[in-house]
């Protein structure tokens, strides 16, 4: 009988009854082929393996991370209440010792949503991983976190919720924004002044392959995350990087895919990305599941791979290489703000921002103090085609008093105004989530 040499915990939820449409790519057989494929092999039947139902998100779960036009319930189903909750149940399991690592196999995925949430973009409502994070902060106390998203869409939204957080540190390893949506990624994004270098990306050119991805992960990632010693490693696993994907172009393989789990070696991962429904995901995540209970996967292969799989040119290679020096340099010596403000002033990002899912347009201000002893407290100022005008007010996670006084000050300010139909406010240090106006 095999014998899991690390003990993992998985948890499905393939969302029977959320699809964008019957025949979108992000929908419930992505993960039926998949649950099929694992009883197939008998993975459930090792031990040292144990399947988890999932939790179901509370309203102050997302609350505690998003700022929810006009609230939570207007753009959220059960699905994605499930889908988060399935990384919260992940999350517990490997906190409380139940298991040591653990895989959250759900749909709908998140990694494009940001901190401000009016709708769905890039296929994404709310954000699983980072919802999950902020309970593992709240809950069990864990303060440095490091988030590697391999998915092939660069993790936006991922970003743009931990842009000012100089304690989670967010690597994205992804097809190169010229080229793929949504756009974002390049080597310059490197994080808010309070977080300067805690923002890592790696544009990759299309058709990387294995090559390139593992050189990658052994020469930019791994050392990185060596430096910034994560109390917890988190893989957001999108598997659209795979050679037959059918929206993204670059050349991967379910081998390739457990190798850099194996390297990775995360806490928890959880599914985002990968629409190739039968020719990948049921062997991208066999391969997974697989490296991270320790167990041999060099058998696992594609069907078509002998035929189909191409291996990396050497231009691609050559270029990879190349990105090395300055991914590092973006960490470990980053190019200094020139525009922070002073301790105590305010630093101010407007952003428009499209609902591609949804056909949403968004403008926002957004506004953060300059503090040297934590994130810094933030005010959202922000409106789109389906709501008007609403603030988002969040006194941080580990908040200093300063912040904290000021956080109430700007509620008080912000409900007297007449410029916002609904204040959200939060405060993470007394675990406050309110909602007020319409």
């Amino acid at each position: 009988m095999i014998k899991a040499e690390k003990s993992l915990g998985l948890v499905f939820f393939p969302a029977f009854d959320w699809a964008i449409s019957p025949t979108h790519p992000e929908r419930e057989e992505r993960l039926l082929y998949t649950q099929d494929q694992l009883r197939e092999e008998g993975i459930f039947d090792i031990e040292g393996i144990t399947e988890f139902k999932p939790d179901i998100a509370t309203e102050e779960d997302v609350m505690r991370l998003h700022f929810c036009f006009p609230d939570v319930a207007s753009v959220t189903t059960g699905s994605h209440l499930i889908s988060a909750g399935g990384a919260l149940r992940a999350a517990r399991a490997v906190m409380d010792g139940e298991v040591k690592s653990a895989f959250a196999l759900v749909r709908p995925p998140g990694h494009h949503a940001m901190k401000c949430v009016h709708g769905n973009r890039g296929f994404c409502n709310i954000n699983n991983e980072a919802v999950m994070i902020e309970y593992i902060r709240e809950k069990y106390g864990k303060r440095k976190i490091a988030i590697v998203d391999t998915d092939c869409h660069h993790g936006d939204g991922t970003q743009d919720i931990y842009w000012h957080d100089p304690d989670v540190l967010f690597i994205s390893l992804h097809q190169d924004g010229r080229t793929l949506y949504p756009g974002s990624g390049h080597l310059r994004e490197l994080g808010g002044p309070n977080a300067r270098g805690k923002t890592i990306n790696i544009p990759l050119p299309p058709n990387t392959s294995e090559e390139g991805f593992i050189y990658t992960i052994d020469s930019m990632v791994l050392p990185i995350l060596e430096h910034f010693k994560p109390e917890v490693i988190i893989n957001s696993a999108g598997q659209d990087n795979h050679y037959t994907d059918p929206i993204t172009n670059m050349n991967f393989t379910a081998h390739g895919y457990a190798l850099l789990n194996e390297k990775l070696n995360p806490h928890i991962a959880v599914l985002e990305g990968g629409y190739s429904v039968q020719g990948a995901l049921p062997y991208v995540n066999l391969g997974i599941v697989l490296a991270m209970a320790g167990i041999d996967y060099s058998h696992v292969k594609e069907p078509d791979y002998d035929i189909n799989y191409n291996p990396q040119d050497d231009d691609i290679t050559a270029y990879i290489k190349k990105l090395r020096e300055p991914v590092l340099a973006n960490y470990f010596s980053p190019a200094p703000d020139t525009d922070r403000p002073a301790t105590g002033q305010y630093y101010t990002r407007h952003k428009n921002i499209y609902y591609d899912t949804d056909g949403i347009q968004e403008s926002q201000r957004e506004h953060v103090m300059m503090c040297n002893d934590c994130r810094g407290v933030i005010m959202i100022e922000s409106s789109s085609s389906v709501n008007p005008p609403g603030a988002g007010i969040e006194i941080p996670v580990f908040g200093c008093k300063r912040c904290r006084d000021e956080g109430y000050r700007l509620l008080k300010e912000a409900r007297a105004s007449n410029n916002f139909v609904t204040v959200q406010f939060t405060d993470r240090v007394n675990r406050v989530y309110e909602r007020y106006g319409a």
